[in-house]
């Protein structure tokens, strides 16, 4: 029996009311999941396809070491003792082919193994993406970062406390609570994660507006107007070629090899339209 929608609930079968209802809801969510911009992977599971890598003291595009490779379906940071008996400073990253301005990033990353030897103290379980990045084009031979803004991952150690999606920012500066924040590293609110256990970080990123750091469906940092630091040499000559103008309201993405090896699942981008 169909009956119409005002029919009296007198004529409804037990138990119409709530499948109906539940129905109803569905197509909704169904409706406003259509309305969203689609995600997309940036990194498709098989090659280094749409990425190239910058290596401290090598060219643009040479992948020293096959420190960046995919293997298993992940996209990997490794350091092969044969090239790699030591880390050298060879910070490298790798950078996506296109830039973006406004979008949400969800990237799923674990560390595994020891750290390369001769590695920085500080670089045990640390790596991080990079937004909002110059061109790699215009980084020097023996450029450690771009000048970026970078979310920090941090692994936790079998004791102490140990924040991950924090902020970094070579070469830029935020504003912070309202305030310009020049401090290089700044915390995040989140617990520690230790192991190997998968981490999925989520950044929404609003152009030159605000910045968020999620994990869990908790945001864990926010801040704004990404810039960048004049009083930085090499950051300076990249204001001067934009005639002046610090604030950032675009650029390109970037994984990082810092000497730590890590495994990244995922990176999945959703662009998000223009402002109104």
């Amino acid at each position: 029996m169909i009956l119409p929608p005002n029919a009296p609930a007198r004529l409804r079968p037990p138990g119409l009311l709530v499948p109906v209802a539940l129905c109803m809801a569905a197509l909704a969510a169904a409706v406003g999941r259509a309305d969203e911009p689609a995600w997309r992977p940036l990194f498709n599971g098989k090659d280094l396809a749409g990425w190239t890598p910058k290596i401290r003291g090598q060219a643009l595009g040479d992948n020293y070491g096959d420190t960046f490779r995919v293997e298993d379906g992940l996209l990997k940071v490794v350091y092969d003792p044969a090239k790699y008996p030591t880390f050298g400073e060879k910070f490298g990253h790798l950078f996506f082919d296109e830039p973006f301005s406004r979008y949400r990033l969800r990237i799923e990353y674990r560390f595994v193994g020891e750290q390369c030897p001769g590695g920085p103290g500080w670089a045990i379980r640390n790596s991080g993406v990079m937004l909002h990045g110059e061109d790699p084009k215009g980084m020097t031979l023996d450029q450690d970062f771009p000048a970026s803004i970078e979310v920090q991952f941090l692994g936790g150690a079998a004791e102490g406390e140990r924040t991950t999606a924090n902020l970094c920012t070579p070469g830029t500066n935020v504003v912070y609570r309202g305030k310009l924040h020049t401090p290089h590293c700044t915390n995040s609110s989140s617990k520690t994660y230790r192991g190997a256990d998968w981490v999925t970080v989520e950044i929404e990123v609003d152009g030159d507006r605000v910045i968020r750091h999620t994990i869990d469906g908790t945001a864990v940092l926010e801040y704004e107007q990404a810039q960048l630091d004049p009083a930085d040499a090499h950051a300076a000559k990249l204001a001067e070629a934009r005639g002046g103008r610090l604030l950032l309201d675009g650029g390109t993405i970037s994984l990082q090899s810092e000497s730590h090896p890590i495994e990244f699942r995922r990176v999945d981008i959703q662009e998000l339209p223009p402002r109104k």
